[in-house]
């Protein structure tokens, strides 16, 4: 068991792993943010200074301290530098691009380094599965913004030992963010019990009952913060309809979880919501 943790390493610096990248400086930590690509690490890097160029304007932080939390931060391109006593991944949701990364570091870390996932969906135990010492490999489930929603999924996999889980709930909790435990289940607690809130939006949307104003803005008299439509665009659609195929699959294609021909269009024509400029709605 790790007694302390004093470096983390996060891989992929999307819109998840940079928000975590960042949450994690800001709670004190020095932090590598890892990315085989320089230019969505250059990106990454841009979103940072924005998000935390805002919380100067709004005088959460001060400039000092806004130059402090950016210093705590290594980007890096090569991965032997993801060296440390946390790595929690953020990369693409597929089950052997996540085997080849822990592979890899954790043939360059020390036994006892903590081996995280950020997956939505992937089950734990898979992950694990093929990793060395998979006792210390778990999700640690983060939501989008990272640097600002409090919830976070502690996830045990079969061979995940109970201290290093309780372990990392307790560290996660320490930095101010609020925790709850998993079982590994598909989809776990949050991303099963809200895939309805998109699939049956998408279902209405697809049998011309309402569009997707409509739906949006019945969702939001009803309290919601955000209708479906916007929420996926703000998640990133290509993401939220990987994440619904994987529950699908994982269900045996039970068809309360199928994926959308309106989502996959929208995938196919590279319509990925806010970060593309189009997405349910128009951003340019």
């Amino acid at each position: 068991m790790i007694a302390e943790i004093k470096t983390i390493c996060i891989a992929g610096s999307g819109t998840m792993g940079a928000g975590i990248a960042q949450y994690m400086s800001q709670a004190g930590y020095p932090t590598i943010l890892f990315d085989i690509s320089a230019d969505m690490l250059s990106k990454a890097k841009n979103s940072i200074e924005k998000s935390l160029s805002g919380l100067v304007e709004k005088q959460k932080i001060t400039s000092e301290i806004k130059s402090e939390i950016l210093s705590r931060i290594t980007f890096t391109d090569k991965i032997a530098d993801v060296k440390g006593d946390l790595i929690i991944e953020a990369i693409l949701e597929k089950l052997a691009v996540k085997h080849e990364f822990f592979l890899t570091v954790a043939s360059q870390n020390k036994p006892e380094t903590i081996l995280a996932s950020n997956t939505s969906s992937i089950p734990i135990t898979q992950i694990a599965s093929k990793i060395p010492n998979p006792e210390r490999v778990l999700g640690i489930h983060f939501f989008n913004p990272a640097p600002i929603m409090k919830l976070v999924e502690i996830i045990s996999g079969v061979e995940t030992n109970h201290e290093i889980a309780s372990f990392c709930k307790s560290f996660i909790s320490s930095t101010g963010k609020t925790c709850v435990t998993a079982a590994d289940s598909p989809g776990f607690i949050v991303n099963r019990v809200a895939r309805h809130y998109y699939v049956e939006a998408l279902k209405i949307a697809e049998e011309n009952v309402a569009d997707f104003e409509t739906i949006d803005a019945l969702m939001q008299s009803c309290k919601f913060k955000m209708g479906p439509f916007r929420l996926m665009d703000l998640i990133g659609v290509d993401t939220n309809f990987s994440v619904t195929n994987s529950i699908f699959q994982l269900f045996h294609q039970d068809g309360k979880f199928r994926p959308s021909r309106i989502q996959q269009q929208k995938v196919d024509a590279g319509h990925f919501g806010q970060k593309t400029k189009k997405g349910f709605y128009n951003y340019e």
